[in-house]
């Protein structure tokens, strides 16, 4: 999809606006399924910004409200398939082919839907800023091609015999659609029937019974589960409205239910959870039904913690915290390492930014001082000026003398981008292993009364991971 700049918008904004859409941290695991190419992701609208700047200083080409800033695409994967991390892998794959990597572009990996897909925002400027990418005749499909070939190199489905318009997602995933909360009230009085009430009202007290509140005798709501708001009987659709229902019980009509769908598997599961200090709670003011949940809950969750150290053959307490707390060093390592990546590759993006002003200015400055800094001549080339000066007081407090080559500032970006990568995929299995052993010892430590030093760190350090 080609990105305009849009009325009442500057090429900036316009950029600023659909990255930062795009690497919405809750989507992308904060930020940690984010990669940038020969950019900064952080910097990127800064970034594509100037490329535009000295592509129309070198070749002398504008364009006016048509002129596309940027490039948008989106790959999608099938529910179930694919890991996040892999599916970012694919899209820096499909892009940097696409581009045949000559252009900077950000692929941030979207986990917020029941499908896993990319959002990649390419710069339509080249890395020389001599040229720009135009759509060709087919390029959709030379794209999509490109991408079925990458996926099935990694032993991933592809659509079959592609529509030339689609459906949408919803109606394409038909039955692996996940359920929605009419989907399961349908099931809970399709299961309600099946027990022959005598009447409708012995049908709500079913319901009840099945964990929803109802509201309403002539046309009950009922709330239940995760729902945070009622839903009307007579919404649920054919067969299921107060009037259908009634006809069915009274011998009028036949119920059919509808076909019964399995929510999918998600990626995300809830594993294993802190167990609950209900007395706390209770002292907060939740009431007796909480208390019935809580211990329902901690009876589950204290299984599942049993079930992790069978599995994992934990059953020594002082092997059990002496791999948490390895567990828990390893895992700081690793972030450090990450962050220390992060740190000089942002530097880098910066260093890089400021080298390229300071060459692109660097005549129109020696112009301005054998003007004898005149101010006629600054008023005409001011912007140039400040770029110059801003560029020359980074090198100063960085303490630089010598200016480091651009093609050897991005090898060394492209060298840590590589490696933060790889690190990243110990880096998760590390979370994930420190969280489940944390919360695993602070259960055990509950279930046996143990007070531990450590145990308020530690629980708050399971909980925000």
């Amino acid at each position: 999809m080609p990105l305009h700049i849009g009325k009442g918008r500057t090429i900036s904004r316009a950029i600023a606006d659909i990255i930062d859409y795009v690497k919405d941290d809750e989507k992308t695991d904060h930020g940690q399924l984010i990669t940038s190419y020969q950019c900064n992701s952080k910097l990127a609208d800064a970034e594509f910004t100037l490329s535009k700047k000295i592509y129309e200083e070198q070749t002398g080409r504008t364009r006016g409200a048509d002129n596309v800033i940027a490039y948008h695409l989106r790959q999608s994967f099938a529910p179930g398939e694919i890991t996040p991390e892999d599916a970012n892998r694919l899209g820096v794959e499909l892009a940097e082919r696409f581009t045949n990597g000559n252009h900077a572009f950000v692929v941030c990996t979207h986990i917020d839907k029941h499908h896993i897909h990319n959002h990649v925002i390419i710069n339509s400027t080249n890395l020389s800023c001599s040229g720009k990418f135009h759509n060709f005749w087919g390029s959709s499909l030379a794209l999509r091609r490109l991408n079925d070939t990458i996926c099935i190199e990694n032993g991933y489905s592809v659509v079959e015999n592609p529509q030339r318009h689609g459906k949408s997602y919803n109606k394409w995933l038909g039955d692996q659609a996940p359920l929605t909360h009419r989907d399961e009230i349908r099931q809970a009085i399709d299961e309600a029937l099946a027990q022959n009430p005598k009447d409708f009202d012995a049908l709500l007290e079913l319901l009840r019974a099945a964990g929803y509140a109802v509201k309403g005798a002539k046309n009950p709501s009922l709330l239940g589960g995760t729902q945070r708001r009622s839903i009307r009987m007579d919404t649920l659709g054919s067969g299921y409205t107060p009037d259908d229902l009634r006809a069915v019980l009274s011998g009028e009509k036949q119920h059919i239910p509808r076909a019964r769908r399995q929510p999918e598997k998600q990626y995300r599961t809830q594993g294993n959870q802190l167990l609950i200090d209900i007395q706390t709670k209770l002292s907060q003011g939740k009431g007796a039904g909480y208390e019935h949940w809580a211990k329902k809950f901690n009876l589950k969750q204290m299984a599942q913690t049993v079930a992790y150290l069978q599995d994992h053959d934990l059953t020594d307490y002082d092997e059990l915290t002496a791999k948490a707390n390895a567990a828990t060093v390893r895992y700081h390592e690793l972030s450090d390492e990450i962050k220390s990546a992060e740190k000089r590759m942002t530097e880098i993006s910066i260093l890089q930014t400021q080298i390229i002003n300071y060459a692109k200015t660097r005549e129109t400055y020696t112009a301005y001082r054998q003007s004898g800094y005149s101010k006629q001549f600054r008023a005409k080339h001011e912007s140039e000026i400040l770029l110059h000066q801003a560029a020359k007081k980074y090198f100063d407090a960085q303490g630089l003398k010598k200016l480091p080559s651009v093609k050897a500032l991005r090898a060394e970006y492209s060298d840590l981008l590589t490696r933060k990568k790889a690190t990243y995929a110990d880096y998760r299995q590390a979370r994930d292993e420190m969280k489940n052993l944390l919360i695993a010892k602070e259960n055990i430590d509950r279930i046996l009364g143990i007070d531990s030093p450590e145990k308020d760190p530690i629980s708050k350090d399971a909980e925000r991971k």
